[in-house]
């Protein structure tokens, strides 16, 4: 039995990496950062044309055809690059909920121009911070008008659209609303990681349609929220992979008493720790990478898995990369802080670690009755 990715999808993330590298360096995360843009639209425009946006639209939509491995080989790269664009909320989120629930005229509408970046989508569901879940959903939709308050929403302002989870007569549904449409008010959001804007949005009678069956909102919400766990899971690996790759560097490359300090036991030791956790945390990203090319009925726990696994792995990795490069470290010109930022907003986005640890505990207790 082959638990690793084909040659072919080998090939498609050497392709991806070659890119991003050329096209995509640090000082691109960094120069977003520094400035009023709300993403890289150079690099945007590239990952259109590579066919990225689209990899898992199928053919008839204007996309590229592809499966979740693939998407999963270049979710890894875009972490490594920290790209600077609303990549996890329009291809994980918007693209998903439409393939999930939209009707054949909805798909035929946002699903080719969200392959060619022409648009971009994202997802609306909490209302305010430490929210997990769709319980505390205050927003209405009632004859084709939406209102209520939603934060932070990822790309919310660079975003064209988004999936709105709202209450209606049978509960929680999912409706599409056009965020430069009247009755929407954008905000954005001042963010830890300003590479990856947040945004409030605020409706006030907002025309709006359903999106999926009314009243199954909540669960189109955790199963849109899993596929996104996986993907997420791959960007937080590739970024700690990056980070333990640059702090190696380093760390062989400064020395003290003559020898790099990389062959100091406080170093090399918790160097090895490190590369066991990203090593651990692969192996739990592959696991839902597996389960989710399948449709498996484990794609709940290893979602959850995968998403606290790959959580602390960054967490940690960006902390020790600071720590290793010593002062300069916490200076703003190196490049440190950024990889820190990025851990941060990837671990509060989709909800807490702790929120998916809750998860975790209710679907094991769920499979073993």
């Amino acid at each position: 039995m082959n638990f690793d990715f084909s040659e072919d999808q080998k090939l498609l993330q050497t392709i991806a990496r070659d890119y991003l590298t050329d096209n995509a360096p640090l000082a691109v995360c960094r120069s977003v950062l520094e400035s009023d843009q709300l993403y890289s639209h150079e690099l945007w425009k590239g990952a259109a044309e590579l066919g990225w946006l689209g990899t898992t639209i199928p053919e008839e939509y204007g996309g590229a055809g592809f499966g979740y491995l693939e998407l999963a080989m270049i979710a890894e790269e875009v972490g490594r690059a920290l790209a600077a664009i609303p990549f996890s909320s329009s291809v994980y989120l918007a693209t998903e909920a439409l393939l999930l629930a939209g009707s054949d005229e909805q798909k035929q509408r946002y699903l080719p121009r969200l392959a060619t970046g022409e648009s971009v989508g994202t997802l609306a569901v909490w209302e305010k911070p430490g929210q997990s879940g769709t319980e505390a959903v205050e927003t209405s939709f009632d004859g084709g008008s939406l209102t209520g308050t939603k934060l932070p929403v990822p790309d919310g302002a660079a975003a064209d659209f988004a999936v709105v989870a709202a209450r209606t007569g049978k509960g929680v549904s999912l409706v599409l609303a056009d965020l430069s449409g009247d009755g929407v008010e954008v905000e954005a959001l001042s963010s830890f990681d300003p590479s990856r804007a947040q945004a409030k949005l605020r409706f006030a009678g907002a025309p709006a349609e359903l999106l999926g069956a009314e009243g199954e909102g909540a669960a189109l919400v955790e199963r849109i929220l899993d596929r996104a766990a996986v993907l997420t899971a791959f960007e937080q690996l590739g970024g700690a992979s990056r980070a333990f790759d640059m702090t190696k560097e380093f760390t062989l490359g400064r020395y003290a008493f003559g020898r790099p300090i990389a062959s100091f036991q406080a170093i090399k030791h918790r160097l090895t720790d490190l590369w066991c956790d990203i090593e651990l945390t692969r192996s739990n990203c592959y696991y839902g990478a597996w389960a989710l090319s399948n449709d498996d009925d484990e794609l709940g726990v290893a979602a959850a898995v995968a998403r606290i696994s790959a959580s602390d792995a960054f967490a940690n990795m960006s902390e020790e990369m600071i720590q290793m490069h010593g002062g300069v470290g916490y200076t703003w010109e190196y490049d440190c802080h950024l990889f820190y930022r990025r851990a941060k907003l990837l671990s509060a986005t989709l909800g807490s670690p702790s929120s998916w640890k809750r998860k975790l505990v209710d679907r094991l207790s769920a499979r073993a009755a």
